[in-house]
């Protein structure tokens, strides 16, 4: 049945926001209506599509959404578009997308991704072979080369040539991978906008800020809230395999993707079945297929986001642009883990085209999509500052710029002839004495206790008050050496599990010693050798230290939000004047020392 929809659309109404509360994880994004203070109409009509992925044929539960006057003599181009994990196309951040996008004139074809709401098939993580290859069923839809399972066709779509529709993507999180799987197999696609999304699988679930060729460190509050997410959907529910009715173990997702989250939860990670696990999440991320992807993207990353942090975005620009594909990225203050601002994307404020990131939406798709060669698709870099009012821009990321040193005395200093010879020790116990998060508070609106660290168990190194501000942009690098005898005795048994676990983490401490885990983000470490020096690179950052702020390193043995070391391992960190360790970072403004 299709429905016609027109509204009188007030001038202030025009908003991209983060959805508040559990929905967040289920799809941030959210539009609203063009300023234009006219009568706009468009119509809606629901649609199913068989489709064959991942060798399974499914059924797609669709909304399109047609502009009024838009027909076969009056084309207009397509934005396609699903949902956050556990999302479908009718919660409000996703049917917004397609009303928003028709009330500015573009075919809008909105849909409920595979295993959620009334779309069929298992959820398998947003693999190009499978929710890839189903998203490109529906650009054929677009193109007017397929029908829908009703008959009906899109005739009125702008194409570029026959098959070839005028099409674009957008969407966050979940809703955003699939875009760049989508991409990735079907270059027909114009135009993508993933927002608060990720890089490789295997990083965002169990991180190794040193070495993403061994093992991480479980994230199990986030991982587990997903895949409990994805399991508790009613039994009745279209995705469901028959076949799996009697297992319960594993309902809704496909195979692999439950046998890497068991693995992850049992706390062994034996070689071959963890080089297993650690290529099937990477397979079904954009680290292993983005060189496929020729489509211009506008990435937006949120800085609050201890799910997928800013590394994972810059992973994807640098790749794209390296192969020459037109590619942009925005660090906008909200994501997963809230950070939502004034003046920031908001559907509260409605302030699509009065926000900075909304402007930049727009201006992308009027490029690459309306083929306006004067749209303006903005600096190649852009970042949201909470110290002054607007966004900080640059023609590139910006570079390490200066290099600190760990003293033995527990000194941050700015010149190797300033690193006292020392070593201290801290040891992890048996239970986590370090918080930096509980992962999922701040998405079902729960309070969450400050980051605190136990006494030793934990080492910081201090820097001197500042003299001036110092604005840092982007991911800091530490250089590490560790000695841990007992983990040098267990390190090689072939389970990377006996491996020391470590977190280290860039504090902000204020005059009066109150200290700020900026946006409680931490970086998890399994020291692949304790023999050797290792290098961690931290999660990225914007973050001004005020005057007479300290910067404190600190590595710590444990954190509440992931799993742990393997009995007790104390650690010894020395200092000497000949090989220090370091830490380099990339300010923009200021020098620290």
């Amino acid at each position: 049945m299709e429905v016609s929809v027109s509204r009188a659309v007030p001038r202030s109404r025009k908003a991209l926001a983060l959805v508040a509360g559990a929905a967040a994880l289920a799809g941030p994004l959210t539009l609203a209506a063009p300023a234009s203070g006219a009568e706009v109409a468009y119509s809606v009509t629901p649609l199913r599509f068989t489709v064959e992925a991942g060798g399974r044929s499914c059924v797609v539960d669709a909304d399109l959404y047609r502009p009024a006057g838009v027909d076969a003599g009056h084309p207009a181009p397509a934005v396609l578009a699903t949902n956050g994990f556990g999302g479908s196309k009718s919660d409000g951040s996703t049917d917004a997308i397609g009303r928003a996008f028709a009330e500015r004139g573009y075919v809008g074809l909105v849909y409920s991704g595979l295993g959620f709401g009334a779309s069929g098939c298992l959820i398998s993580l947003d693999d190009p072979e499978t929710d890839g290859r189903a998203a490109a069923r529906l650009v054929d839809f677009l193109a007017g080369s397929r029908p829908a399972d009703d008959g009906t066709r899109a005739d009125f779509v702008t194409r570029d040539g026959a098959g070839d529709p005028r099409v674009g993507m957008i969407g966050g999180s979940y809703g955003g991978a699939v875009q760049l799987a989508a991409a990735s197999v079907d270059l027909r696609i114009d135009a993508l906008v993933p927002l608060i999304t990720w890089n490789d699988l295997a990083y965002s679930l169990a991180p190794n800020a040193a070495d993403r060729a061994t093992p991480g460190v479980f994230k199990w509050q986030w991982a587990n809230g997903f895949y409990l997410m994805g399991e508790g959907q009613p039994l009745l529910v279209p995705s469901l395999d028959p076949s799996r009715i009697n297992s319960l173990r594993c309902l809704h997702f496909v195979t692999d993707a439950c046998d890497t989250v068991r693995l992850l939860n049992s706390g062994r990670y034996p070689q071959a079945e963890t080089e297993k696990m650690l290529a099937y999440a990477r397979s079904v991320s954009p680290v292993s297929y983005v060189d496929r992807i020729t489509a211009p993207t506008l990435i937006v990353q949120g800085q609050a986001d201890t799910l997928f942090n800013l590394n994972e975005a810059r992973a994807t620009y640098d790749r794209l642009r390296e192969r020459g594909v037109d590619t942009r990225m925005i660090w906008q203050s909200w994501g997963h883990s809230g950070g939502q601002k004034p003046g920031e994307l908001d559907l509260g404020q409605g302030n699509l085209e009065g926000s900075y990131v909304g402007q930049r939406i727009l201006g992308w798709f009027d490029r690459y999509l309306r083929k306006n060669p004067s749209a303006d698709t903005g600096p190649a870099f852009a970042w949201y500052r909470d110290w002054q009012s607007g966004y900080g821009t640059a023609a590139r990321v910006p570079a390490l710029s200066q290099r600190l040193y760990l003293s033995g005395d527990g000194k941050l200093v700015d010149n190797r002839t300033k690193v006292a010879r020392g070593s201290r020790t801290y040891s992890n116990w048996l239970i986590p004495t370090s918080h930096s998060e509980s992962s999922l508070a701040g998405t079902i609106g729960l309070p969450d206790p400050r980051p605190y660290d136990t006494p030793g168990t934990y080492l910081g190194w201090t820097s001197a008050p500042l003299t001036a501000p110092v604005d840092l942009v982007g991911a800091p690098k530490a250089t590490l050496k560790v000695n841990s005898p007992a983990t040098e005795r267990v390190q090689g048994s072939g389970d990377a599990a006996d491996k020391l676990v470590l977190f280290a983490k860039l504090y902000d401490i204020a005059p009066d010693g109150t200290k700020t885990l900026v946006n409680r983000l931490v970086a998890p470490v399994r020291v692949p050798d304790v023999t050797r020096p290792f290098t961690v690179e931290l999660p990225g950052v914007a973050h001004r230290y005020e005057t007479g702020h300290r910067l404190e390193l600190v590595i710590a043995a444990s954190d509440t939000a992931y799993s742990g070391n393997r009995g007790i391992k104390p650690v010894t960190v020395s200092g000497a004047p000949g090989d220090p360790g370091t830490l380099e970072l990339p300010l923009i403004q200021g020098r620290v020392g």
